[in-house]
């Protein structure tokens, strides 16, 4: 059975939660290397921005219409955000 947008947007908050943890000191960091925090971020962030751009290719295609849809993604696109001005911060 195909994901409905938002099963997809609700497995997408995992990393909304991390990139928010981390700017916000929350995040156990401990022993992490700058750029081995940032790669972490930088995943997360690539994977919200994939998970936001999924869209069918045709109508026999049954991936979820994220990108056209109407649900709030504010907290996504939110975290993306962050995530890339903390990484711009902390290089």
């Amino acid at each position: 059975m195909a994901q409905t947008v938002s099963e997809v947007l609700t497995a997408a908050t995992d990393s909304v939660t991390l990139i928010n943890g981390v700017n916000g000191g929350t995040w156990d960091v401990e022993g992490m290397e700058q750029s081995d925090i940032n790669d972490m971020v930088q995943r997360n962030v690539d994977h919200i921005e994939l998970v936001l751009a999924y869209e069918p290719v045709d109508s026999d295609d049954d991936t979820p219409d994220v990108a056209g849809s109407s649900d709030d993604k504010t907290s996504y696109t939110t975290a993306v955000a962050t995530g890339k001005t903390y990484i711009t911060n902390n290089s």
